[in-house]
């Protein structure tokens, strides 16, 4: 059973009772990521979720880690393009704990410029660990290709050169300005009694003060046609092709996930048998949809031997022509939502995967969707809606791709690519 409660401050709490758990997940989400970045501050987003492990007023990193472990939870955060989310795991007895524990973190936090100097070198060398890994590195560049010089074109972790450029104080302002009662969520799935957690809550964070953030609106970016390469001095080359896709929140995004499955985003799909099974092409490759506010894409990705890199664009864009040819069945439609289905219900059996698909939910776009409404959305989805998603989707207009190796005779490639791209 879901509930929804809005604190007097503007912080949103939602939550989920499962009560044939042992556990509990909380997560603290704030839509605070890369995309409220720019060229000069990029990065600080996720700077600022290492720095909240660092120390607060009550506790150092060590105890931070500690009071979760002694109590055999699990604490963490990742940071996203259009949020950033603290959570942790515990059983049920143990919720005061992670709730202390995370809102010390949230408000208590040093920002110590000492710590903030050593998780600098941190995060580098996590650049540098993005930089040694060309399917990681390929998809940045990706969507600095598609995205352009829109907010959502910027890595999550920055640069080192944006890193350098973040001071205490230009990092302190960042925080006060997004992280803000307004701009977050808590959420909270598991064994839990509903009033006393409520009640916790609210000691904890009740006298957070409201604010208005900086920005309530995104610029939505302009997807353009564009190449982009990078060479690297591996033995594969690694290749991301796509355009737009749907934004969070339409219905088309489920004849987007089913059309998906049957195009490339399963072992069984077409790309995979066609160009891995049958012609042993690629090592890997996959498609998948990314949804953001208001803007989607829809990205294939493969790596491969260099020297097949225009043989398989050639085989992606005859598959493509396919199926704006002649669509799919019926027999593949049912099949891909009896997938869709299934992976989405075995994904939500854990109480992390409840919260976060909650909190993420009410987040970004004001609501919680349950499983029994996703799945009835999925149900409803017919041929007319998945032609109407390929016609959308497979725009020549809109293709991009972005490619990182080693290769030679660039102008050659690009010339081959433009043309298959735009037969």
């Amino acid at each position: 059973m879901y509930n929804k409660i809005i604190l007097d401050n503007g912080l949103r709490i939602v939550t989920e009772h499962i009560p044939y758990v042992k556990s509990v997940s909380i997560g603290i989400w704030v839509e605070a990521g890369s995309r409220k970045e720019n060229i000069e501050n990029n990065g600080v987003s996720h700077f600022i979720e290492h720095m909240l492990f660092k120390g607060t007023k009550n506790r150092t990193a060590k105890e931070i880690a500690e009071n979760i472990d002694n109590i055999g939870g699990q604490i963490n955060a990742f940071t996203s393009k259009e949020c950033t989310c603290y959570y942790a795991k515990v059983l049920d007895n143990h919720i005061d704990v992670a709730i202390d524990v995370l809102s010390d973190m949230l408000f208590n936090s040093l920002f110590d410029e000492e710590e903030m100097a050593k998780e600098k070198s941190v995060v580098y060398e996590e650049i540098k660990m993005y930089e040694d890994s060309p399917e990681d590195l390929v998809h940045d560049l990706f969507s600095q290709t598609i995205f352009n010089k829109n907010s959502l074109s910027l890595p999550i972790l920055g640069s080192s050169e944006s890193l350098e450029k973040i001071t205490r104080e230009s990092l302190i302002n960042y925080y006060e300005s997004f992280y803000i009662p307004s701009n977050t969520v808590i959420s909270i799935a598991g064994n839990f009694d509903l009033n006393n957690t409520i009640d916790l809550i609210k000691e904890h964070f009740s006298k957070w003060e409201p604010k208005k953030s900086l920005i309530e609106r995104y610029e939505k970016p302009i997807i353009y046609h564009n190449i982009s390469k990078k060479k690297k001095d591996i033995e594969q080359l690694h290749f991301c092709l796509g355009t737009e896709g749907i934004p969070q929140g339409q219905d088309e995004l489920y004849a987007l996930l089913i059309l998906n499955n049957i195009f490339g985003g399963s072992m069984s799909s077409r790309l995979f048998q066609d160009i891995r099974e049958d012609k042993g092409l690629v090592y890997s490759i996959y498609s998948y949809p990314s949804s953001y506010k208001d803007s989607g894409i829809f990205t294939i990705y493969a790596g491969l031997n260099p020297d097949n890199f225009i043989e398989v664009i050639d085989i992606i864009m005859e598959n493509i022509n396919i199926i704006k040819k002649n669509y799919l069945s019926e027999e593949e439609i049912y099949r891909s939502k009896e997938q869709l289905k299934g992976n989405y219900i075995l994904g939500l059996e854990s109480t992390s995967s409840r919260m976060t698909s909650m909190g993420k939910s009410e987040l970004l776009f004001g609501k919680v969707i349950s499983p029994l409404e996703i799945a009835n959305k999925i149900d409803k989805i017919e041929l007319k809606d998945i032609i109407n998603v390929v016609n959308r989707i497979f725009d020549k207009s809109k293709y991009n791709i972005a490619y990182v190796g080693k290769f030679h005779n660039e102008k050659e490639i690009d010339n081959k690519l433009k043309r298959l791209l735009l037969k």
